[in-house]
């Protein structure tokens, strides 16, 4: 009876391993939103990695998490690398193309929990008097990507961060920092205006001393 037992169980898991390994390869996640500004000012929130702070959607995940800048700031070459909590993990981020204004393309490696290497690309054009941003993603499904897919929508959980990500990316270049106000030079401070002190006068009352000798004589 359990070797019948034992026989079934490999019979289901090897079934369940050929089809999951019939999955398909590769995922593709795309968002994209129209944003009110001009396509060189959205390319340097993407192009410089210091810069994903004020729209990246996991950056909030955990406030505490370790970043690290290496090579050029921005650019091709430029990387940044993390390490935090169960929500982020730990990876890095490579530019592997940059053309400014219009397109940039990245090297996404994740560490852990898990290891994994996708591409991702912004494509930046001009619709209107703003910007069109795409936002793309290509996952390699290895076996554990795909089972993993059996039970999750990669597309509608990688695609909401990717919307929120754009929508924090068109707060932060739509609304922009207000111009700093000018401030107000201090009026001139008036110095007092010296009154010149009038030379003492001789006392017309006094005597002088030639008086006082004529004085004397018989």
């Amino acid at each position: 009876m359990l070797k019948k037992i034992l026989l079934g169980l490999v019979v289901v898991i090897g079934g369940l391993a050929a089809f999951i390994a019939t999955r398909p390869d590769a995922t593709h996640v795309e968002r994209s939103t129209t944003i009110a500004a001009a396509p060189d000012v959205i390319f340097g929130y993407v192009d410089d990695f210091h810069r994903w702070a004020d729209w990246s959607p996991w950056d909030k995940l955990d406030p505490d998490q370790k970043k690290t800048f290496e090579g050029p700031a921005s650019g091709v070459g430029a990387m940044t690398a993390w390490e935090g909590n169960d929500k982020v993990g730990k990876g890095r981020m490579t530019i592997l193309d940059s053309k400014p204004g219009a397109f940039v393309k990245i090297k996404l490696e994740f560490i852990e929990p898990w290891a994994q290497t996708n591409e991702t690309t912004f494509t930046l054009s001009p619709d209107g008097s703003g910007t069109r941003v795409v936002w793309a993603s290509d996952f390699n499904n290895g076996f554990v990507g795909k089972a993993f897919g059996l039970f999750m929508d990669m597309d509608a959980m990688i695609g909401a961060d990717f919307e929120t990500g754009l929508a924090n990316m068109k707060k932060a270049a739509e609304g922009g920092a207000p111009a700093a106000m000018p401030v107000p030079a201090p009026p001139p401070v008036a110095m007092p205006v010296p009154v010149p002190t009038p030379a003492a006068m001789p006392d017309a009352a006094a005597p002088t001393a030639e008086a006082d000798v004529g004085a004397a004589q018989p």
